[in-house]
Order: C-alpha cells, then sequence, then structure tokens
C-alpha cells in the first residue's frame, strides 16, 4: 500500500513538474511566446484546438463521475440492470452531432488560416526594372548550414539571417542535398526545403517582440537530415527597415575585403585554403562553404558554438568534432600557426559597425 502510495506522489510529482516546464520559454526560441502575426495565428489556432480537447475531457471525466457515483454498487445493489439505450435515435443524434459541430468550429479556421498562409502571390510582382515589390529570401539549406540570397537586393549572407521588423518576409525555400525543414519557432511553424521543388511562404517579425529577444530569434532545421542534424542551426538577426537598408548599402559597398596589418598573413592562408569553398564578399550565390562576409559580427561559430577565437580555432583544425559528417572535413591543411593566422582574418569580417 505503501508504495502504491509513493507511486501516486511520484506521479503527481512528474505531472506537475512537466506542467510547469510547458510554461517556460524564451522569447527567441518558444513557439509557446509568439513574436509575429504568423505566430499568433498559428497559436491561437493551437489553442482553440487545445481548448476543444480539453472542454471534451471534461465532460467525460464529469459523465464518467456522475456515472461513477450515481450507480455505484453499494447503492443501486447487486443485481441491478442499467436500461438498455440501444436504438435511441434521439441520443444516437446527440452524440453524433456534437463532435461534428467540434470539428467545424476546428475545421473552418484551420481551413482559413491554410489558404491565408499560402498567399504568395505578391512574390511575383515586379516593378518596372524587374524586381519583387516584396522583401524575399532565397533560402538554401546545406550539410549543415544556410545560405541566404537577397535577390532584390543582390547580396548574400550564410548563417545569420538578417530581417527588418514589421514587414512581410517571403521566403522561397530550396535544398542543395537532402531535405531540410526550415523553422523560427518563435515567429511561424516549419516548412521542408526539397531538391525537387521550391516551396514558398512568409513570416513577419513583431518590432516590439523582438526587442523583448534582444533583436535576435534562434532557427533550426526540424528534419532528421543526418548525424548532425541537431546542430543545424541558425540565428535571424531583427532590425527596424531603416536600420536594415544601412546593412545592406553597407553589404553592397564590400567589393573587396581589406585586411588590417595583423591580418595579413590570415588572408594569405584563406586565399590559398579557403577560398575555393568560401567567400568573404557578399554576391555570388550556391559557394560550397558559407559565405564569410559578415562573420565576425556573427553570434555563434558552426551555428552553435560561442563566437570567440578559441572556438573558431578548435573548428577549423577539427570540424568533425563540432559537427559529424560535416563536409568540411577533410578538405584543407593548414598548421597551427596557419589557424591562428587563420581566425584573426575571418574575425575581422565585419559589417555592422
Amino acid at each position: 500500500m505503501k508504495n502504491k502510495f509513493k507511486n501516486v506522489k511520484l506521479m503527481g510529482l512528474i505531472a506537475l513538474l512537466l506542467t510547469v516546464l510547458a510554461g517556460c520559454g524564451k522569447p527567441e526560441l518558444s513557439a509557446l511566446r509568439p513574436a509575429g502575426e504568423v505566430a499568433r495565428d498559428q497559436f491561437n489556432l493551437m489553442m482553440l484546438a487545445v481548448g476543444i480537447m480539453v472542454f471534451v475531457i471534461i465532460v467525460v471525466v464529469i459523465i464518467f463521475v456522475l456515472a461513477v457515483l450515481k450507480f455505484r454498487r453499494g447503492k443501486v445493489g447487486e443485481d441491478f440492470v442499467p436500461k438498455d439505450v440501444h436504438g435511441n435515435h434521439k441520443l444516437e443524434i446527440i452524440w453524433t452531432t456534437i463532435p461534428i459541430i467540434l470539428l467545424l468550429i476546428l475545421a473552418i479556421p484551420t481551413v482559413m488560416l491554410t489558404f491565408k498562409l499560402a498567399d504568395t502571390k505578391a512574390m511575383d510582382k515586379v516593378d518596372a526594372k524587374g524586381k519583387n515589390k516584396e522583401m524575399i529570401v532565397n533560402v538554401t539549406a546545406n550539410l549543415y548550414w544556410w545560405e541566404f540570397e537577397y535577390p532584390n537586393e543582390e547580396i548574400v549572407t550564410s548563417q545569420e539571417l538578417v530581417v527588418p521588423t514589421d514587414t512581410k518576409v517571403y521566403f522561397r525555400l530550396h535544398s542543395a542535398d537532402v531535405k531540410h525543414s526550415f523553422w523560427i519557432p518563435a515567429v511561424g511553424g516549419k516548412l521542408d526545403t526539397n531538391v525537387e521543388n521550391i516551396n514558398k511562404f512568409y513570416l513577419v517579425f513583431d518590432g516590439d517582440k523582438a526587442k523583448e529577444a534582444n533583436n535576435m530569434f534562434y532557427g533550426k532545421c526540424a528534419e532528421l537530415c543526418g548525424p548532425s542534424h541537431a546542430l543545424m542551426d541558425f540565428k535571424v538577426k531583427t532590425m527596424s527597415k531603416e536600420d536594415f537598408k544601412t546593412w545592406v548599402s553597407d553589404m553592397k559597398a564590400i567589393k573587396k575585403p581589406i585586411a588590417t596589418t595583423d591580418a595579413k598573413e590570415g588572408e594569405k592562408v584563406f586565399k590559398q585554403s579557403c577560398q575555393g569553398c568560401h567567400a568573404v564578399t557578399p554576391t555570388g550565390k550556391g559557394a560550397k562553404g558559407p559565405n564569410l562576409t559578415t562573420f565576425g559580427d556573427r553570434n555563434r561559430v558552426a551555428g552553435v558554438m560561442e563566437h570567440n577565437e578559441e572556438n573558431l580555432k578548435k573548428w577549423i583544425k577539427d570540424p568533425e568534432s563540432v559537427k559529424p559528417g560535416n563536409t568540411m572535413t577533410g578538405a584543407y591543411k593548414v598548421s597551427d600557426s596557419e589557424i591562428d593566422a587563420l581566425a584573426k582574418y575571418l574575425m575581422e569580417r565585419k559589417v555592422e559597425k
């Protein structure tokens, strides 16, 4: 009896802990703290579904408890036989109609929201110069990193997506190798990136919510794509529309990377060992490796480690130990002194003031 009581207490403690943990979530990462129009719509739909399920559970529990209390053996006796309701058309209509009504309550807003979020016709509208009128980002997923191309602005970056707040940002999603899935939990639902076709959708990054998240949201790959799937992260840096225009101008102004005197040796190493896969100017999509123009401005090394020289050196020296199965492993040979010089050079690649 004591063991049973202990098990009940343990299960109760676990249930309480799970309930408390379900309410936790960081503003830059949690789908339960929506930070944009799309996320809010999806959250409200999810809450509607949860509300319907809770309503059904409560009704069933109430009926069950009433049945147990009213028809317990001590009250009705051992020989009690419940009334046969087979063929009762009224009851059959009631318990068939109620689920249909509940499904309709959920189905109508679901279908409406599905069509709303799938509406990307605005992406096809162009101005007199042939440029899209809307903010568009072409996303290419690679093992295990992300490339972001801004066709209107004619620039390319990687690993950190930079977007203006309070603006509809349209995405074209594609994969360079295997199936991945693009997901920014706090801002909207996930969508697959496929090799054989392009998927499209849009997101809106709320300015006030972005400030709460220190203008940095976290993105994930949500499709199992290999041994380092869990490490295929990216960051989303949000800016006001004015700051975004400044960032674009600063990016476009970089025609040739400039290295300080201390980083000249690193520049030489980069040209010898890295330039075949990586670019340090914001042009040219579809490179073998991430664009490094803004590497010094990034929030993470390799998308997962704290951004500092020591971690960068660790990544260059043995990328397999950080992201197993990545395509960078074995693609180059550099000495420890060359790694030191290269790290100094890459940390200088900055655009933001």
